[in-house]
């Protein structure tokens, strides 16, 4: 019996049970602020890398290999620059499928006359011409039809936290806001390239490589609106 409390306590805090049952009465603490490198799920991106090749040093020269602009860039550019990503994503697909099949089959089979010896057939079989008589008919019809429709516009802040050997950036951008009892999350990662950052230190989401973006929340309304954590649990396990 002294094994009950302990298996429902760590059945609680596998769900999360615990941390919610904490903010009772109040509303959804923030995360504080880190550095997102520092988190146990951060790894760092490797990706397919052109050869480096050496950057002939000329005397005299007042214009540097690589640079973008005569006079010093103040866009994102090294660890720990901020840029700002705007995601605007306006999506919608409408697919509709239709599919009908038919067929019917008959077959028939009989032995009206062989050598006189029909006469020898048992007298159960009435009509030899009528041995034998199949038939079938099989009907498949099927629809389907998908409509999905997505408008989503984000602005926010990220930081570059690693800059790969051919010069693009990973940045990583979170953002959290609580209105009342509910809090918002804001998530977006990805590798951009440091020409399709605008003048105003700005990228667009469709200029990010391996871009994920997240957006969601947790609080009160959330919490009505998920299914309880034990009938989720049901719907996994039950065959039927």
């Amino acid at each position: 019996m002294k094994t009950a409390p302990l298996l429902l306590a760590l059945l609680l805090s596998g769900c999360g049970a615990l941390s919610r049952l904490s903010e009772v009465g109040r509303p959804p603490g923030m995360t504080p602020s880190s550095d997102p490198t520092k988190e146990s799920g951060w790894r760092p991106i490797t990706m397919p890398m052109p050869k480096l090749e050496n950057t002939p040093n000329e005397a005299n020269a007042l214009w540097r290999p690589g640079s973008r602009a005569f006079f010093k860039d103040q866009r994102a550019a090294q660890v720990g620059d901020i840029v700002t990503v705007l995601v605007t994503m306006n999506d919608s697909a409408n697919l509709s499928n239709a599919t009908t099949a038919t067929r019917t089959g008959s077959e028939s089979a009989g032995m009206p006359n062989l050598f006189g010896m029909e006469a020898l057939l048992p007298k159960t079989i009435v009509d030899p011409s009528k041995l034998l008589t199949s038939s079938s008919a099989n009907a498949n019809t099927g629809t389907g039809q998908i409509k999905r429709a997505e408008a989503v516009t984000l602005r926010l802040a990220g930081v570059v936290t690693q800059v790969l050997p051919n010069g693009n950036l990973v940045i990583s951008a979170r953002q959290e806001f609580r209105v009342n009892s509910e809090l918002r999350e804001l998530q977006v990662t990805g590798v951009i390239r440091p020409q399709d950052i605008a003048s105003d230190n700005t990228v667009l989401h469709d200029r990010m490589a391996e871009a994920r973006i997240a957006y969601g929340g947790r609080g009160q309304l959330m919490d009505v609106q998920n299914p309880r954590w034990g009938q989720q649990i049901m719907d996994i396990v039950l065959p039927f």
